[in-house]
């Protein structure tokens, strides 16, 4: 249903557009051909997508321009211009001339529609749709890539940010032969294109990240992000209400993306536990989702799942071609606390230090996870100096000692796991 309501709305924007076009102060020529590139979301239209990207960096601003839109981010240095609704772009491509036109409409149903409607003479129509067009996608491409823009995007909602996580490979405390396993595995994917068609199998991976809270699953995800320059989709299950609602999320998700579902096993719990007259999708409509016929709509995806507790998921979603990588988030181990020493002390070689030693014992025998490290280092002065770097840590050997007494002192108590309110 929803759909149709999509299908006919474009049919009525469209149709109001060639209506304002017959009565515009401006008509188009009877010589000219328009190209109408809606924004769609299940599939997207690249098109659209590039033409936003592609479309600033030609002369926004000419002599009928009347209103640009002007957006910054904290993180930006420089301010973005944007093409407004109603506005004209001139572009010039081998000789041909094409004018943009940006239209956005609101309908009293509240249903918001986007085009872009690209005017030229009808004699070039062949070189429009197959060089023009190709260029234009071309451009955004490296556009995107010189500008390492990232989005975030809900897939839930239409909300969407910069995606501006510093997570890296350099920076996340993991070990160094897991790092390594996780970066030759994404770059071997990514490059296997041609291998993946001649196997018959869809270009997507899927990873499992598992372990207790405060592992850095999470900065993992924004580390593989960075990497790949994959733009993320986030995606909340327990807002899906059927399996048809669950093919329309994979739909709208972009090529060279990371899809992430957290909590994968608090999901399948709630799922298994509504009353039946509540609507929900099904356990077969969600393995469908991971590599059923559905799953090959697309290319270069990753889907990423988080858990607390692998041991409650259903063996079903485990097994290869669900979730290929399996990847343990542990505490924190004495090599993954000298990355965090160099990132938040700036310790190059620790190996050296007076409390090294005892600190790598005290992690080795105590679960403690990187979260909590980190905090611990966040209580030194923002000035650095050895004095202070040495006083962070005698502070994290002092709350090392008081967590290993804590469990030595909890050992004899019924055990709960955290993060077990599903």
């Amino acid at each position: 249903m929803i759909f149709i309501v999509e299908q006919l709305m474009l049919f009525i924007s469209t149709a109001l557009s060639y209506l304002s076009s017959l009565f515009s102060p401006h008509p188009r020529k009877c010589h000219d051909l328009t190209l109408i590139i809606h924004q769609t979301n299940a599939p997207p239209n690249q098109v659209y997508e590039a033409a936003q990207l592609y479309l600033p960096t030609i002369e926004l601003i000419n002599s009928s321009t009347r209103t640009i839109q002007v957006s910054k981010t904290p993180r930006q240095e420089t301010v973005k211009l944007a093409i407004d609704s109603g506005e004209q772009i001139v572009d010039t491509f081998e000789d041909i001339n094409l004018n943009w036109l940006y239209v956005v409409q609101t309908f009293p149903t509240g249903q918001v529609t986007r085009r872009f409607e690209l005017t030229f003479h009808k004699k070039q129509k062949d070189k429009v749709l197959t060089s023009y067009l190709r260029h234009v996608v071309t451009r955004a491409e490296a556009i995107k890539k010189e500008e390492k823009i990232l989005k975030l995007r809900s897939v839930n909602s239409p909300s969407r940010v910069d995606l501006e996580h510093p997570a890296t490979f350099e920076t996340i405390a993991m070990e160094p032969d897991l790092k390594t396993k996780i970066i030759k595995d994404l770059d071997r994917f990514v490059r296997r294109r041609e291998f993946y068609k001649k196997v018959g199998k869809a270009w997507k991976r899927g990873y499992l990240l598992y372990g207790p809270p405060g592992t850095g699953k999470s900065s993992l995800i924004a580390a593989m992000a960075n990497h790949l320059k994959f733009d993320v989709y986030e995606l909340e299950l327990n807002g899906i209400c059927s399996d048809s609602q669950l093919k329309r999320v994979l739909l709208s998700t972009k090529n060279r993306s990371i899809l992430v579902i957290e909590d994968i096993d608090c999901t399948v719990h709630d799922m298994q536990n509504r009353k039946s007259e509540e609507p929900t999708f099904t356990l077969s409509g969600l393995l469908n989702f991971m590599d059923g016929l559905w799953s090959s709509c697309g290319d270069e995806r990753i889907i990423v799942f988080t858990t607390n507790h692998k041991d409650r998921l259903e063996p079903a979603l485990l097994r290869p071609g669900r979730m290929d990588v399996h990847i343990h988030m542990s505490y924190c181990t004495p090599h993954a606390f000298k990355v965090l020493a160099s990132n938040y002390l700036g310790i190059q070689d620790l190996n050296h230090h007076g409390l090294y030693g005892e600190i790598a014992g005290l992690l080795e025998s105590t679960e403690v996870t990187p979260a909590e490290v980190c905090e611990q280092l966040l209580k030194r002065d923002d000035d650095v100096d050895d004095d202070d770097a040495d006083a962070a840590l005698a502070g994290l050997v002092n709350f090392l000692k008081l967590k290993k007494l804590e469990e030595t002192n909890n050992i004899d108590k019924p055990e709960t796991q955290e993060g077990s309110k599903c």
